[in-house]
């Protein structure tokens, strides 16, 4: 079994491959104000192989840990023939994104609109290309501060036409993402623990490199070169980086009780020992309950909601190699398919679990900090905490704190993961803070879940034939 699907011992799960259902219609879906409902997500087969509020008008950029002398292996970048653009069409965002982007990406209002809109755009071009280019895609992602360019890396540069043809730019690279995900695995199984192996390794697709981030990178970059990569794809960077877990002390939050024990994506919740925060609410048969992290609690342990009032148990849960959960709760509380979003009851529905791409935006809800934003930055990431090792991860630079470990991350309205562990803090002033999440489809794909999502809205119903009204004839 592999390492990215160890499920809890006495599991025994069923696993189903599927197709994913395209980005939904966001404005028609919200303007008919469709209620939440348990809608199966389809997980496809998997593939081989807290940010700060920053002074206005600055945008941190992805690649805040790679400096200079990190020299990309690009070779042809090609820009997409310019086009007269038609206005976006309006969508209607769910509450809180704008105003988060705004504060967190330091983006005008104008920006923090148009930036959704190009990544709901550009992301059907992006799969498209993704699967045409095959064994030579070298990755993909979004650039400039609206997100209005999206790249897409080839080895081939007779792949070029058709990128731009596709309204991308085109990068040509010398790895494709297959090698170097195989590269960053012997990685993986090769160095030992830190210090001497690092802290952080990912694939950094926009240097077309393989990162580790190491406190002591010299002792990391000798121990390398004995492992037989190579080492014109593998860049070690100095980096004070230390990810562990967002599991928090059990200090009781004092927060206002909601009537029923309604239970979404950010709520606090309680275990014997700590406070963690609710992911996404899931069905499995007749079970209700939500996804979280692993580190939280163990098979069997007991939970209590924000309000401490007895909640579920730890039906799986997988920590270290992966860091997830799952908790069913008991019939006083309700599940909906949303995600806390800020102040006075504000909400953003989930409508899918689309994975969104590199460079996009994506928001994270927790008990301790709330809503705070920022990008992507890179997937497939291995983290190596204090307690162990944690494989497949998706590294952020938003911001959290302890205590908002198993919040929720969306993008726009789509599923992303549960939140693992980080490093920095979301204090005034913090900068090069980073978030790692555990992606959902690997949750419900091992516990066999279906992620509670809001349901579409019926299109309207045709209208009935004109028909003549009799008229007496004289």
């Amino acid at each position: 079994m592999s390492r990215n699907h160890i499920a809890a011992t006495g599991c025994v799960l069923a696993i189903t491959a599927l197709t994913l259902t395209p980005l939904p219609a966001l404005a028609a879906r919200w303007a008919a104000g469709a209620a939440p409902s348990p809608v199966p997500v389809p997980v496809p087969a998997p593939s081989p192989g807290d940010t700060a509020p920053r002074p206005a008008g600055t945008v941190p950029t992805p690649a805040v840990l790679t400096p200079a002398a990190v020299i990309p292996t690009v070779l042809t970048p090609v820009a997409p023939p310019q086009r007269a653009e038609s206005t976006p069409p309006a969508i209607n965002l769910p509450p809180g994104v704008i105003e988060a982007l705004q504060r967190d990406l330091g983006l005008t209002r104008r920006q923090a609109e148009a930036r959704p809109r190009n990544e709901i755009r550009l992301a059907p071009v992006e799969a498209r290309l993704r699967e045409e280019l095959g064994g030579r895609f070298g990755g993909s992602w979004f650039t400039g501060t609206t997100a209005r360019t999206l790249v897409v890396a080839t080895t081939s540069a007779a792949d070029i036409p058709a990128i731009v043809s596709a309204g991308a730019r085109a990068e040509v690279v010398r790895a494709s993402l297959a090698t170097l995900k195989a590269v960053k695995r012997k990685l993986d199984d090769a160095l030992p623990a830190r210090p001497a192996g690092g802290s952080v390794r990912y694939v950094d697709v926009r240097s077309n490199k393989v990162v580790v981030l190491s406190r002591y990178a010299p002792v990391t970059q000798n121990v390398i070169k004995s492992i037989g990569v190579d080492a014109n794809l593998v860049v070690v960077l100095a980096s004070k980086e230390d990810p562990r877990p967002l599991r928090v002390p059990n200090r009781p939050l004092h927060v206002p009780e909601r009537p029923r024990y309604g239970l979404k994506g950010g709520d606090a919740y309680y275990t014997g020992t700590g406070r963690c925060s609710v992911g996404f609410p899931v069905t499995r048969g007749d079970h209700r309950g939500f996804v979280t992290a692993g580190h939280c609690g163990r098979k069997g342990d007991v939970t209590t909601g924000f309000n401490q009032v007895a909640q579920g148990v730890f039906r799986g849960s997988t920590f270290p190699v992966s860091d997830f959960a799952w908790i069913a709760v008991n019939d006083d509380w309700v599940p909906t398919a949303e995600v806390s979003s800020g102040g006075a009851g504000t909400t953003v529905p989930v409508a899918g679990a689309t994975t969104a791409i590199e460079g996009a935006s994506v928001c994270r809800s927790g008990s301790t900090t709330g809503w705070h934003c920022g990008l992507i930055l890179q997937r497939d990431v291995s983290a190596v905490y204090p307690t162990g090792k944690i494989f497949e991860l998706t590294r952020t630079n938003v911001c959290s704190e302890r205590g908002d470990s198993g919040g929720a991350f969306v993008s726009i309205d789509q599923a992303q993961g549960v939140t693992s562990g980080g490093w920095g803090d979301c204090g005034t002033g913090a900068t090069d803070t980073v978030t790692y999440f555990q992606p959902i489809r690997e949750i419900l794909k091992a516990y066999h879940l279906t992620l509670m999502t809001v349901a579409p809205a019926p299109p309207p119903a045709p209208a009935p034939p004109s028909v003549p009204t009799p008229r007496p004839v004289r």
